[in-house]
């Protein structure tokens, strides 16, 4: 049984208070641990509620120092960088009071992710745990964007979006390569954001959807299904919890998913709407080409 631990919330100020408790039924000891958060840094335009909330990640951040460990916030967002990200939705004058300050995910190491080479921050790698904080949001190629998708966001800078080109609409691959992170990675727990969620599409330009959701477990794949639940749809409506349910990755089956506090049945998901139909997941080169400009642009803004 793997256990998924989901509470409700009206606001971001009762879920901060509700962190640690969850973070606590699912961390390790990590005293002393190199501790990577890993929030869902996507792009500063509609940040909120595209992005992890501030608020959720300085609680994070605040309860594993208490904890002891030795915490870095970074990501490898979609355009620009995670510093710069973090100022435009008021994460850097949250995390001030710890000493704490956000790194863009760059330089990394070349690693195999199911059936791809992949690069993959070396900040991630040598991390002793991954604290991954993905958004609940709808997602325009895969229906849901989650736990097992914010991993992605390892993978480093431009080379995300070459990974698209290159192995995207080859059947399962880029799924695939996605999934296999999981085995790449350090060990990973996940804290979900679904306080105000993002419905419609994604992974940037979505609209904010009032969920009250708060969710946790050692297990990306459960937390993902967990999610799946709340939402009401069968796991091949989703291509990443089709594929781990394939694979019979563990948390995939809901069978074999415990909830000690809140029930998915719990949450009002009724009109979240999810995408009806899903864009190609290979970008096509007039794409690729003025996303590489407009990162490279940003990026050079910000430096």
């Amino acid at each position: 049984m793997i256990e998924v631990f989901l509470r409700q919330t009206p606001d971001y100020a009762h879920a901060a208070g509700m962190i640690p408790e969850l973070l606590d039924n699912v961390l390790p000891d990590i005293a002393g641990s190199r501790l990577l958060i890993k929030p869902n840094f996507v792009a500063l335009r509609g940040a909120h509620p595209c992005c992890t909330h501030p608020v959720v990640i300085a609680a994070v951040a605040r309860h594993c120092i208490e904890r002891g460990a030795r915490v870095t916030i970074g990501d490898s967002p979609a355009f620009g960088t995670a510093q710069a990200i973090a100022h435009g939705i008021g994460l850097t004058e949250l995390l001030r009071p710890l000493g704490l300050e956000v790194v863009t995910l760059n330089s990394g190491v070349c690693v195999k992710s199911g059936p791809v080479r992949v690069q993959v921050s070396s900040v991630a790698l040598n991390a002793d745990l991954i604290l991954n904080l993905p958004k609940f949001k709808a997602h325009s190629q895969m229906r849901f964007s989650g736990a097992v998708k914010n991993l992605f966001g390892c993978v480093t800078g431009v080379r995300k979006a070459w990974l698209h080109a290159l192995h995207g609409d080859k059947k399962d691959r880029f799924v695939a390569m996605i999934c296999g992170l999981m085995q790449v990675l350090p060990p990973t727990v996940s804290l979900m954001d679904g306080v105000q969620a993002m419905h419609r599409t994604g992974p940037i330009s979505g609209e904010a959807y009032p969920l009250g959701f708060l969710g946790a477990s050692a297990s990306p794949v459960a937390m993902d299904a967990a999610a799946g639940m709340v939402l009401g749809a069968p796991p091949e409506f989703f291509p990443i919890w089709a594929h781990c349910l394939r694979e019979r990755l563990p948390g995939a089956d809901t069978a074999a998913l415990g909830f000690p506090g809140d029930k998915p049945e719990d949450f009002d998901a009724a009109d979240f709407i999810l995408p009806a139909s899903l864009k190609p997941e290979s970008f096509r080169p007039d794409i690729l080409f003025c996303s590489l400009v407009k990162r490279a642009w940003l990026a050079r803004c910000k430096s």
